[in-house]
């Protein structure tokens, strides 16, 4: 799908999604308890309550608390993608050291992926990886090499391969990072990045849900590691987006249109959820099912069709994530969030606390219809 070209008449500068953040609030581990992380909510008040700075009130509420803020009825939408080993260290058959990093399965032995090294290797090379098996490297496909592995990919990743943790933490994985970086509804390999929000979900918390009546249903979308990428130019519109692909299932666009008819909400755990629906969505909210590819870009103007609101940890400065949850609850509103957050101490990134947010669409241009 071609990105999103909902900017606004002004243009949007990087420096717009800028903050500080001071560096012991990035996230290092995961809490012990999944379910234990804070919860910031952030609630739109706008035009209800002309004292409430930037239209919202925010709340400081534990994640547990997810519960509460949740109506029979609701739709949850996960992301159910599992995260790869996908990061690899070797040596080029000249002995130059490499580093290589998964981005796609293509076929049963085929790869897409980074490679680190001194100098490129050549198309018709091989690399050694993991001081275990040959790969031989395939044609670029820019910026990516393609790599063949002589037995079936994803059995030699999950066998050999290391858990790529964000750049931003800086301890080798472990044990306990294998198991919590990834949910505990992971069932579908392709990933080279958690779907972060739905860390925070388990067991006894989905039995709480039931009970209340919230409704959950998956899709798959295998998150790249462009989603670590920063965005390099100051007029955002010159961006482009790194793509990934997506499923989702006629199940599940049947449940949503279900959930819209009965006056329910549909609510995306996770800004990889999120772009896989908005991605699939006709202009008048319908889900379209099947796979695909999307290279979606969500900046403040867009007009969402499916979602109502969002589940969502805290994002990097200058991203595009942080972009699409400025889209999403508004640029001042979000800008307010984060200084909250920061001031409160909150923990941020991957292994951090979660915010609540509803959707507040645009203001339509004057002479423009709502």
């Amino acid at each position: 799908m071609a990105g999103s070209d909902h900017f606004p008449e002004f243009p949007l500068l990087l420096s717009d999604f800028d903050f500080d953040l001071p560096p012991e609030l990035i996230a290092q581990s995961a809490l012990p308890d999944r379910a234990a992380s804070r919860l910031l909510v952030v609630e739109d008040v706008a035009g209800n309550d002309a004292t409430a700075e930037a239209g919202v009130r925010l709340h400081d509420r534990q994640f547990r608390d997810i519960v509460g803020l949740l109506r029979a009825g609701d739709l949850l939408v996960f992301n159910d993608t599992r995260v790869l080993k996908a990061r690899f260290f070797g040596q080029k058959a000249s002995g130059g050291q490499v580093e290589v990093l998964v981005e796609r399965v293509l076929d049963t032995h085929t790869v897409l992926a980074q490679i680190r090294a001194s100098k490129s290797p050549r198309e018709g090379s091989t690399l050694r990886l993991a001081d275990a098996f040959d790969v031989t490297v395939g044609p670029r496909a820019e910026p990516f090499f393609t790599l063949r592995f002589p037995e079936p990919c994803l059995d030699l990743i999950e066998r050999h391969g290391r858990l790529p943790l964000p750049p931003y933490i800086e301890h080798d994985p472990d044990s306990v990072d294998e198991t919590r970086y990834q949910t505990v509804y992971a069932r579908n390999p392709g990933a080279v990045a958690a779907p972060t929000a739905g860390l925070h979900f388990n067991d006894e918390l989905f039995a709480a849900l039931d009970a209340k009546g919230v409704q959950r249903a998956f899709l798959t979308l295998h998150v790249g590691a462009g989603t670590f990428q920063p965005v390099r130019v100051e007029n955002v519109a010159e961006h482009r987006m790194h793509s990934e692909w997506y499923n989702i299932a006629p199940e599940l666009a049947a449940q949503i249109a279900t959930t819209r008819a009965a006056g329910g909400r549909v609510i995306a755990v996770g800004t990889t959820a999120l772009r896989a629906l908005e991605s699939a969505a006709e202009p008048d909210g319908t889900v379209r099912a099947g796979s695909g590819d999307t290279d979606i870009f969500i900046t403040p103007g867009y007009r969402f069709r499916v979602i109502d609101a969002l589940i969502t940890n805290f994002h990097l400065p200058k991203s595009t994530l942080l972009m699409l949850v400025s889209a999403l609850a508004g640029m001042e509103p979000i800008r307010r969030a984060y200084r909250h957050a920061i001031a409160q101490r909150y923990r941020f990134f991957s292994y951090g606390d979660a915010m609540f947010l509803t959707r507040r669409d645009p203001e339509p241009a004057p002479g423009q219809p709502c």
